[in-house]
Formats: C-alpha cells, structure tokens, sequence
C-alpha cells in the first residue's frame, strides 16, 4: 500500500517528468518566471521563515512564539500546537532515516545493494515530508505578517576586522589547502543513469566548522569520464527535495560524472532555526564573503579528488549562486597548482557582479536585503570594499573556447544585463552563448527539453579530452 508520503513524492517525480514531454514548452515561458516570483515572496519564503522556526520549538508554542515574534492568541496557539505535533513527528523520522542512512553509507558493517536502497528511497521520503511541512503553516494566516528573513546584520567594523586584510591580498583569501582534507566515500546505489554515491570531509575554510557533503552521479561503464562540479543555486537542497528541476542530468547519460556540493548553509549544513541559503541573505554582506571564500576553497578539495579519481578533463560549473561560484573560482585560481585549476567551465543563469544580483535583482527586492544593511550603517562605498572578495575580477584561468553560458535575457534575478558584459569581457564564442527569451526560473525547465547547450559542452570536453 502507497503511503501519501510515497505517493506526493511519485507526483512531484511525475511532475518533473511531465516536464520534459512536449506539453513542458507551455511552463518554459516568461509567464512561469513571474509566477514563480509570486510564489515566492507571497507564500516559499515567509512560510520557510514559519518552517525554521519549528525546527527548533520541539514542540512548544512558546518557544515557537519567541522565534515568530507574533502575537500569541490563545485561538492561534491552539491551531499551532497541532501542526506542531505533526511537524515534530516529521522531524523524528527525518533524524532516525538520517541516522540509519549514515551507518548504511559510511559504517563500517557491510550492508546489502537491495538495502542501501531502500534506507536511501526513506531517506529521500522523510525529508521531502519534512520540507512540505511548510504548508501546515499556510493556512495559520501568517504569512503576510512574518519578514521572510530572520537579520541579523553584522557591523561595518565587525566586517573589517575579519575580510578588510582579505580584501588586500586576495590570493590569501581564496588559498587552496596545503594539504588536503581526507575525503570519504559512501557505498554506492543506482542512480538513472549509473551509480550514485556520496562525498564527505571537513571544510577547509577558517570560518566554517562543519563537514562538506557532495553526491556523486557516476555514469555506467565509462573510463575515465569527465567530471563536472555543479554548484545549484540559493535555497536549492537536491538530496532534500525531490522532484527539483535538473537542468544538467542529461550530462549523466552522456557518460559524464557529476559532483553536486551542498553549499555552506544549504543541504546537511543548515544551521539549526534556519531554512536553507537564510544565512547568506540575513548577514549580509558577511554572508556572501563566507560563503564565496569558503566554497572555493571546497571545490579546490573536490578538484583534487577528481583529478585522482579520473584522466579525464575537471570542470565546474553552476546554475544561479553555483555559476557565480564557479566563475569566481576561476578568476582566482590562477594562484593555485596546476591541476587544481578547472578545464573548462559551464554557467547557467550567472550574472558579472554578485552586487547586480543582491541589489538590483528580483529575489533580493522580495528580501529587502539593501534595506537592511543600509538600516545598520552600511553604505555603497564600504561595500564596494569588499566586491574583489566576491566578484570575478580578471581574466579566467578557462581558455574563453572552454566556456559555456547559458542565460535568459528576462532574467532579472541574475540580471542579464550584468551577464552579457561579462560573457563579452571575457570573449566567449558564440557558439559557446545560448541566450533564450526565458526568465530566470524557466531556462533551467527550457534545458530540460532543449539539451543544445549540454551536448556544446561535451563536444568541449571531447576536445579538450
């Protein structure tokens, strides 16, 4: 018998699916983008905000109520205790189907395929119930009273003490390890295409003190195939959610490895009372320092291991916040070792300047994140400080024929405009430029039916291999 988590988990993958038949171009439209938005700020992140909060209130209204600053009617109270209770028993099985999965994957007993698949499948299940508790809080009537973010702003002097030196001697603040992290490797399960397994070590970087999880997407029966790293974009969890849109899985079915790292704050690296990426909006422009410097000294680690792990070309890559990573590692890593610096680099939906994005786009408007830093004494001058930390500035270690853009000239999360310059700075050819008449949330589902800009990057790396 079908459990309703089992079956809304089918629906979602029927939805994906649904997605990429011809009926799927109707969605890959402007109209999709200005929805999505909609979506987003009226009902994903408030209720997000009202799903963190839970998280940590075990429970009890009151704890919820001093996380949700709300006034506490008795009425409300009462509602809110009952989805409290349903959200803790999702909570429950979300850490014992994590417990379970960390003993299968890296324990030392041996455990049977059939096994590992079926403590990976609920896994998948209890946090993807888990994250739909979210709309247990829909109809509390809350959500257009609740700040989507929780700030918490750091000083301009509390900045300075910390990324002010950095700011000066960029090579310091974006060094690869001397010595490397060791990387553990989970036991494997079928994936669509091959096997799938896990990547885990601790993070190299100075101001984040967790481990970096990355799943693997290994091809079947491919020698020494070429390996992408693929950072997703802000509040993406690919192991949490299902029935998310992959706009690269089709790279796995052309015999390419796929590493996908869980960026700092998202994934298994959500700090406790909030949801996935907050931490990046709420300490700005902390948030974006952290989280830039840290992430490429991560994937310096995931290069090195790719580099052992295969012959074949390394490269990295992105959507969104992932493509702003990789452009900015590969401005940076001309100071690294040779074979720590990518062959080749595939951005989706990227933009020239993080400022362009945190300021003037769509997704920072909802979040009112320059609002609030101006509110605690910030200003364009001392931000400008810091954009060598978090811009890519120069010229990429990638050769521009080894370069892949693909954008949408309505998108206005990442602004197109501040892509196209970067795209001419950089001389990209225009075979290597896919540009579509999509919003920022519909090239992804437009990649899904359209695998144009794929197959140019594997012809890349066929040459370059």
């Amino acid at each position: 018998m079908t459990s309703r988590a089992e079956w809304a988990l089918s629906s979602q993958e029927l939805i994906v699916a649904a997605l990429r038949t011809p009926a799927g171009s109707l969605f890959a439209q402007p109209w999709f983008d200005r929805m999505a938005l909609k979506v987003l700020a009226g009902w994903f992140f408030p209720l997000s905000r009202l799903w963190a909060a839970a998280s940590v209130a075990e429970g009890s209204v009151e704890r919820y109520f001093a996380e949700v600053p709300i006034d506490p009617q008795a009425r409300l109270a009462r509602r809110l205790q009952h989805r409290l209770n349903r959200f803790e028993r999702a909570r429950f099985d979300v850490l014992d189907s994590e417990a379970r999965w960390e003993d299968a994957f890296f324990g030392a007993a041996p455990v049977s395929f059939d096994k590992l698949a079926t403590i990976e499948r609920k896994r998948l299940i209890d946090n993807n119930t888990y994250n739909m508790q979210r709309w247990r809080f829909m109809c509390l009537g809350l959500t257009g009273n609740v700040a989507p973010i929780r700030w918490n702003i750091p000083s301009p002097k509390t900045v300075e003490k910390i990324y002010r030196p950095l700011a000066a001697d960029l090579p310091r603040a974006f060094s690869a390890p001397e010595v490397m992290p060791k990387v553990a490797v989970s036991r494997s399960v079928a994936g669509p295409s091959g096997q799938n397994y896990w990547l885990r070590f601790k993070s190299p970087a100075p101001r984040m003190a967790d481990q970096v999880v990355a799943r693997v997407y290994e091809p079947a029966g491919v020698v020494d195939p070429p390996t992408l790293i693929f950072g997703h974009g802000i509040c993406v969890e690919f192991d949490k959610w299902r029935g998310l849109v992959d706009e690269v899985a089709g790279l796995v079915a052309m015999g390419m490895r796929v590493v996908r790292p869980e960026a700092p704050w998202h994934g298994r690296r959500v700090p406790p009372g909030q949801y996935a990426g907050e931490r990046f909006m709420a300490t700005a422009p902390i948030g974006a320092l952290d989280l830039f410097t840290s992430a490429a000294r991560e994937w310096s680690v995931l290069i090195d291991w790719c580099r052992n792990a295969t012959n074949g070309p390394v490269c990295i890559g992105g959507s969104s916040l992932g493509a702003m990573t990789a452009q900015l590692i590969a401005t940076k890593a001309h100071d690294w070792p040779a074979r720590l610096r990518p062959d080749a680099l595939l951005l989706i939906t990227h933009c020239g300047h993080i400022h362009d994005a945190v300021v003037e786009g769509a997704l920072a408007q909802i979040w009112g994140i320059q609002q609030a830093t101006v509110a605690n004494g910030w200003n364009s001058e001392l931000v400008q400080l810091y954009l060598p930390l978090i811009d890519p500035t120069g010229t990429p270690v990638v050769e521009p024929e080894n370069i892949v853009s693909v954008l949408g000239e309505c998108d206005d999360v990442t602004p197109f405009h501040s892509a196209r310059e970067l795209i001419q700075d950089w001389r990209i050819p225009n075979d290597n430029v896919f540009i579509s008449n999509h919003g920022h949330f519909s090239v992804p589902l437009a990649m899904m039916r359209n695998h144009a800009p794929l197959r140019r990057f594997r012809a890349v790396l066929d040459r370059i291999s």
